[in-house]
């Protein structure tokens, strides 16, 4: 019997795993694909570790196995598909995270089949879960006169006054993203006849943006009351430090709040940072700067992300129209009353 029972277990130490462990899969993708190959931004990396980490923690409430004891193989498309129905149920997520989850577990899922061919009939089946459609809302934009009073709202003899001033006006010339504005230092700021900003955007792309006379005088004013060494935050919070997203969000707000009583109209706005970006992009449209240009501008990798200005813009269409000839249509001609007519028609 004793022999029996150690051959038994011989035997099942013999055989071979279910597959490839998924803890050595993970950090193999992260440290040496992610990080060292591909040199993604820190950004990048931390939303695709926040999908495994949410990812792994559904699989266990499941009653799956432990995030030790999962393998590759483990996340094929019927744990995948659950997984993303449960972000929209209990996470309220909607289209647009989804589909950024399933981007990051697709991505890996095509990297591990990379390394172990037996994987590929699991990859096949997760790659073909297609992305969720959406609805893409109509850009938001303001007016020139809601953004001159967003901008003359703070309190220039304050210094969160002039720096929130500063702010808003940077935030409107350049068109920035809300987390380039926040990483932007004084070295990135350069003065003189053509006063230029400098600005890292995603995938490491860095523009060099042309300033206004009224941004530069508002920086300048702002620079006496900052450190002007170059590594220093060019718009630093009150513990002098980089400002957060919602920081710059907080800005935005307090002057909404208070713009709101030179401008009304402002009351039935949702504004966000992005609004201002998208207000940057508007008008230069409408200002007549090429599509081409704007993108630069904005940092858009592709000019296809830039079109949705195109749409979103009344006038384009307006002036388009006016340059199309008009078909020539008639007046119709009156028709001649027929008492009769009408009599046997009435009965």
């Amino acid at each position: 019997m004793k022999r029996a029972i150690k051959k038994i277990r011989k035997t099942s130490s013999d055989q071979p795993p279910r597959g490839q462990l998924l803890g050595p899969a993970l950090q193999r993708y992260f440290c040496q694909y992610l990080m060292n190959q591909r040199r993604l931004s820190p950004r990048t990396i931390e939303a695709y570790r926040d999908t495994f980490k949410l990812l792994l923690g559904f699989i266990e409430r499941r009653r799956g196995p432990k995030p030790e004891d999962l393998c590759v193989q483990d996340l094929d498309a019927g744990r995948v598909l659950a997984f993303l129905d449960d972000l929209e149920l209990s996470r309220h997520n909607g289209a647009r995270s989804r589909n950024a989850r399933l981007t990051a577990i697709r991505s890996f899922i095509r990297h591990a089949s990379a390394y172990d061919p037996l994987l590929l009939p699991v990859a096949q089946q997760v790659l073909a879960i297609p992305c969720k459609r959406f609805e893409r809302a109509a850009v938001g934009h303001l007016t020139r006169q809601q953004v001159q009073a967003l901008i003359d709202a703070p309190d220039p003899s304050t210094r969160t006054g002039l720096r929130d001033r500063a702010l808003l006006t940077v935030m409107y010339n350049t068109g920035a993203r809300v987390s380039e504005v926040a990483g932007l230092t004084v070295g990135d700021l350069k003065l003189g006849n053509a006063a230029s900003l400098q600005i890292r955007g995603k995938g490491r792309k860095q523009r060099v943006v042309p300033l206004w006379r009224e941004t530069v005088r508002v920086l300048r004013l702002w620079l006496r009351e900052v450190d002007s060494s170059p590594p220093a935050p060019l718009l630093p919070n009150a513990f002098g430090n980089h400002m957060t997203r919602s920081g710059i969000e907080h800005c935005l707000r307090v002057a909404l709040a208070r713009a709101v009583v030179a401008e009304p109209s402002l009351l039935q706005r949702r504004v966000s940072p992005h609004t201002i970006r998208h207000t940057t992009a508007m008008h230069l449209l409408q200002s007549g700067v090429d599509l081409s240009v704007i993108a630069m501008w904005l940092g858009h990798e592709s000019i296809q992300t830039t079109h949705q200005y195109l749409d979103a813009d009344p006038e384009t269409r307006k002036r388009a129209l006016s340059h199309l000839r008009p078909p020539d249509i008639r007046p119709s001609r009156a028709k001649v009353a027929r008492p009769l007519i009408q009599f046997l028609d009435s009965l």
